[in-house]
């Protein structure tokens, strides 16, 4: 294979369709930073982008540790108060990936030489990344080249690397260096300002030691107080005599090992890979962390690291295993989503989980609201461990947040619309400042986790601070008017079009559930609601809030406007609107989209979704098809929820359409922006899309309902979730959906508001079908894509490619 054979047509599928695994059949150097980003491992602390392991070429090298970042300043033109001054930004650690290769002294890299094979395979039941490569160097040796990457399940600081590497037709000299490499050069990632800023060298040598074939280095940040250590050690298999040899220096680590082999021999390098950080801990206690770190890597072993993250895997997906006919793309894609979601949250520990995961750099990797609306949700009931994890780091910031509220002159706590750490990282400050519907959606999980768990430590430790604190927010941040009524005022919703408005629809629900649950939470915890000051009068003080919220409602169109008001602006104008000038935010001025009725990311109709029970099913149709007018999915959490909403209104194949979107977005690079990082968010909504829309599935009080049906290119569905100690399965076709409990005492449920109790015995009801409704009209160009799946795919069940059954699991 050429140069030009490997760089590729842009237009071809880059990745296969199965389901479970994502495979990239040949190397494409025009989407390299893409797979770097969908080939990225993780474990919710330390995470490795998908570079090769040859460290060049690359679109963006990264590995990262959650939550370990630089500060910079935040400049403005115009100063204001409460304006952030130190942005938080991740950065780019010691890259322990690296393992270089010397073919009779010639360098291994694919853009030189011969190509022969070159296949990566990301396998989501084993967690493992696997590389398998045939090269002919310029020099005329040929080599065959196979790595395996993983980034541990369950030894939370470990990463490893088995490498292969033998020669295919004669003898041949190799040498392999097995290298740390801190401070890193980066490309310049352009002026897009939801990329990452670059920072130059964040990282200051404290420590570098070698010894055998271990290395370790140290190092500080310059500015954010953050000391890290990162270590390598290796096991080394091969034929006859070798040398090896190691060597340190401040910013880099490096294993040397050289031989000569005979083809049908082999080099075997596993490589062990360990990090540690701290804001508090000594140079020798990191560098003693990282050191047991691999003493127990090495001593469980390579084989033995394989099964600990096959096994934790195995047990994931008997939870959460989602099974598609009728469309395989689906398929791959919303078991890649769960497989990163989990990726980005299981072993975060008290960390957050970033808009990116640990995927790449892009949004700085700060975390916002997204991460409590759309992703615990599927944290929550498939993996709640890790949901309550999320929960607790923004307990541990809650400090912070009573900080900001202070400088606010607030009551309560307001958490950060964007952050690392728990401070306000948003300079823009219609967002930073007045999107304070961050407060409710945490409280919002809170209580979404509660139920499904019934965890009454959760509740009274973590739980309860953070509803009262949000809860007494919202009393001092909004006021009653002289009717009565209780307004929330001058704040910005979900949708980034309208900003500093009133009574965002969205947001008055939300803040009513929070002040309703943190009345009753409280009055479930006197003694707890004592300790931190809650009054009978107070908690009466939220309730009568809740009860006199304002739910603007335009009667003259028959629709909730997205805020008071937003129904009288002028329309955008979408027919004079050039197809290359969306997105509208980079092409046009805040002050028009602000007066105008155009949406950037679904905004009334997420409320209908998370508040359901505020609406009645026409005021959910009447809106959701006009708000399908205005809606331009400027951002990529809008289809999720408009899947959800279309496949409860009854658009079920605009509900399909809408599933693509969200669920493909980085495995397509729909936004064209995979490279740097991938979607955690978006790839939620392939769970939701399917679970919330086409499943029909709502919690709530003890309670599971569902309304499932399904739409006429997908046969058949069944998904896999948890729930107060039960562990159940929901197989939906046309005609009828079935019910099984697969572990735990059983509980209650609704199949289209009937009532039954789901025991040992699977239940099985009939489902109605829907009469044709006319389908909703998008703004000219902004439909989502037609699902138009292969006929053929249709006809193979995916439980014949393997599911959860064949793999032995109940």
């Amino acid at each position: 294979m050429t140069d030009q054979d490997i760089r590729g047509v842009s237009d071809r599928p880059v990745y296969a369709v199965e389901p479970w695994c994502v495979r990239e059949p040949e190397l494409r150097l025009d989407r390299l930073a893409q797979g770097e980003s969908v080939f990225a491992l993780s474990n919710g602390h330390v995470g490795l982008r998908g570079n090769l392991d040859e460290g060049e070429p690359h679109g963006l090298p990264g590995t990262y540790l959650n939550s370990f970042y630089e500060q910079r300043p935040l400049p403005y033109a115009e100063a204001g108060y409460g304006y952030p001054e130190q942005g938080q930004t991740i950065i780019n650690v010691t890259n322990g990936k690296l393992i270089r290769l010397l073919v009779d002294d010639e360098p291994f890299d694919v853009r030189y030489g011969r190509l022969h094979r070159h296949e990566r395979i990301l396998d989501m039941r084993a967690g493992t990344l696997t590389r398998e490569v045939e090269w002919t160097s310029p020099a005329k040796d040929r080599v065959r080249i196979t790595s395996t990457r993983l980034v541990s399940l369950t030894q939370r600081a470990i990463a490893a690397i088995c490498y292969e590497v033998e020669p295919v037709d004669e003898t041949l000299r190799l040498v392999a260096q097995s290298e740390l490499v801190a401070n890193e050069s980066l490309p310049d990632l352009g002026d897009d300002p939801r990329v990452a800023a670059v920072l130059e060298a964040p990282l200051v040598s404290e420590e570098h030691v070698h010894n055998g074939t271990r290395a370790i280095l140290v190092h500080a940040t310059r500015k954010s107080g953050l000391r890290m250590a990162a270590g390598m050690s290796h096991d080394i298999e091969g034929p006859g005599r070798m040398a090896v040899d190691a060597e340190s220096f401040p910013d880099v680590g490096r294993m040397t090992v050289a031989t000569q082999l005979e083809p049908g021999q082999k080099l075997r390098i596993v490589k062990y890979i360990a990090y540690g950080w701290s804001s508090q801990r000594s140079r020798p206690a990191l560098h003693d962390q990282v050191v047991a770190a691999l003493a127990a890597a090495r001593h469980t072993g390579w084989d033995g690291l394989l099964k600990q993250q096959r096994d934790y895997l195995a047990e994931f997906w008997r939870g959460a295993d989602i099974e598609i006919d009728g469309d395989a793309e689906i398929q791959q894609a919303v078991r890649f989503g769960l497989f990163h979601i989990l990726q980005a949250g299981a072993r975060a520990e008290r960390r957050m989980i970033p808009a990116k995961g640990l995927t790449g750099p892009g949004y700085d990797g700060h975390t916002f609201w997204d991460t409590e609306t759309f992703v615990l949700p599927v944290l929550t009931y498939t993996h709640p461990e890790a949901a309550a994890d999320a929960l607790a780091w923004r307990h541990m910031t809650l400090g912070l947040a009573h900080e900001r509220a202070h400088q606010l002159g607030l009551a309560g706590a307001a958490f950060p619309w964007r952050t690392i750490r728990g401070q306000e990282c948003s300079g823009y400050w219609p967002a930073g400042t007045a999107a304070f519907h961050i407060n409710a959606d945490i409280a919002d999980a809170v209580v979404r986790y509660v139920d499904a768990t019934q965890d009454v430590r959760f509740e009274r430790e973590i739980g309860l601070p953070l509803m009262v604190e949000t809860a007494r927010l919202w009393r001092d941040l909004g006021h009653h008017d002289v009717e009565g009524v209780f307004r929330i005022d001058g704040i910005t919703g979900p949708d980034e079009y309208s900003a500093v408005v009133d009574n965002n629809v969205y947001t008055n629900l939300m803040a009513r559930r929070n002040l309703q649950e943190a009345a009753s939470m409280a009055m479930r915890h006197p003694d707890l609601a004592e300790r931190f000051g809650v009054s009978t009068d107070e908690a009466a003080s939220w309730r009568n809030a809740a009860a006199a919220m304002l739910v603007p409602y335009d009667e003259r169109l028959g629709v909730h406007p997205q805020s008071e008001g937003f129904t009288n602006h002028a329309k955008w104008d979408f027919a004079s609107t050039k197809p290359d000038h969306y997105p509208l935010l980079l092409n046009f001025p805040y002050f028009d989209l602000y007066r105008k009725q155009v949406i950037k990311q679904a905004d009334l109709v997420l409320a209908m979704h998370m508040c359901g029970e505020a609406f009645t099913s026409e005021q959910k149709r009447r809106n959701f098809e006009y708000y399908e007018g205005l809606t331009v999915r400027d951002s990529s959490l809008s289809a999720q929820s408009q899947a959800v909403m279309a496949a409860e209104v009854g658009q079920l194949d605009l509900a399909h359409d809408y599933l693509g979107e969200t669920a493909l977005m980085d495995l397509h690079d729909l936004a064209r922006n995979t490279r740097d990082g991938l979607h955690i968010a978006s790839m939620a909504g392939a769970w939701s899309g399917l679970v919330a829309g086409f499943g029909g599935m709502r919690a709530a009080d003890g309670c599971l309902s569902f309304a499932p049906r399904l739409p006429g290119g997908i046969s058949r569905l069944s998904f896999r979730m948890r729930y107060r100690g039960n562990r159940l399965r929901v197989t939906v076709r046309a005609e009828s959906a079935v019910y099984e409990l697969l572990e735990g005492p059983g509980l209650r449920l609704y199949h289209h508001g009937e009532e039954f109790t789901l025991g040992d015995e699977p239940a099985q009801f009939p489902i109605k079908p829907l009469p044709a409704m006319p389908r909703p009209v998008q703004p000219p160009g902004r439909e989502p894509t037609p699902r138009r799946t292969d006929p053929h795919q249709r006809e193979v069940p995916a439980a014949a490619f393997g599911s959860a059954e064949s793999d032995g699991l109940p």
